[in-house]
């Protein structure tokens, strides 16, 4: 079977390595383009292709897949099949056509619910015990193909964004196995998407990370583990911005943004709509991050005082 894989990010990366170490023909790996970073602005490849380059595979890169000579290129790579992991273009009807087998999306959720580009955080951040892997059929439309194969994954107590995506990289690998042995044997039979249980959910923006402290601490709290590493959950601090990386919801009241304790064994905590949060790592503006406790015993916080919006020009 001759593969050809599209990706990007890191969640695709170990079904490539799973295709190259089950012996498919890769025709190529198509990723996005090197972006400037830094600085510097140095032009710097996307994790997939860095790993498509260590495994010896050809790499090909399009600002617009859908241009008429990229599309050209895809036929000229003659795939059996094509694989879509975290790709971030849409694939036009040309491509969708291009493998007599079809394209296999290996998607971060178990659709039809959380379609879209960040289905792991977005499960995190609405607080979700269970998410899990998808293989579909590629169609027209957002995440809306025929699903081939469905695997669950339980999304462990305090567990970040980001230590899930690793998980649920793996798992993808071992789905999208699976998936192509039931293709090539004929004993995988698609079977449509409920619509009416459909949900999308957008890309991340910085804005998400942004934390509403009258929402209650457990909301705020998948937040925080929800967009953690990227965008980082914040709030006005001091004139300047606070990033919290680690908290939890603990009962009681306050006025929400408000500081009710910090020192101690609880180090931080803060108001919310409805119960307390406690602040455990903390990245002060110009700072490192750090545990609360340490910052509070160089840096203390008055009881008293308040963050996010209210703290604005304070």
């Amino acid at each position: 079977m001759r593969v050809l894989f599209l990706g990007t990010p890191e969640f695709g990366i170990p079904s490539l390595r799973m295709l190259v170490q089950e012996g498919y023909e890769i025709a190529g790996v198509i990723t996005q383009p090197d972006r400037p970073q830094g600085r510097g602005h140095r032009l710097v490849p996307c994790p997939l292709k860095q790993a498509a380059l260590e495994l010896e595979l050809p790499v090909y890169q399009y600002e617009r897949i859908r241009a008429q000579e990229a599309v050209e290129e895809l036929r000229h790579l003659a795939p059996d099949i094509m694989i879509t992991a975290a790709y971030g273009q849409i694939l036009t009807q040309r491509i969708l056509d291009i493998p007599p087998m079809g394209v296999v999306n290996v998607h971060g959720s178990l659709l039809p619910k959380y379609r879209g580009p960040a289905p792991i955080q977005w499960a995190v951040i609405r607080g979700e015990k269970e998410t899990g892997i998808t293989t579909m059929m590629t169609a027209r439309g957002v995440d809306s193909g025929d699903i081939l194969l469905q695997h669950p994954l339980a999304i462990r107590e305090g567990e970040t964004a980001g230590e899930l995506y690793a998980r649920m990289g793996e798992l993808g690998a071992q789905v999208l196995r699976e998936t192509l042995e039931g293709l090539a044997s004929g004993s995988i039979v698609p079977r449509p998407q409920d619509e009416a249980e459909a949900t999308y959910l957008p890309m991340l923006e910085k804005e998400h990370g942004r934390i509403d402290w009258t929402r209650p601490a457990q909301a705020i709290a998948c937040q925080v583990r929800g967009v953690n590493p990227w965008p980082g959950a914040y709030t006005a601090y001091d004139g300047g911005v606070m990033k919290i990386w680690a908290a939890v919801p603990l009962p009681g009241q306050g006025t929400p943004g408000c500081v009710v304790r910090a020192g101690g064994a609880d180090g931080l905590v803060v108001g919310c709509g409805e119960g307390l949060l406690r602040v455990d790592v903390l990245q002060a503006p110009g700072k490192k991050a750090m545990p609360a406790s340490d910052f509070l015993r160089g840096r203390p916080i008055p009881v008293g005082t308040m963050l996010g919006e209210e703290a604005q020009g304070g």
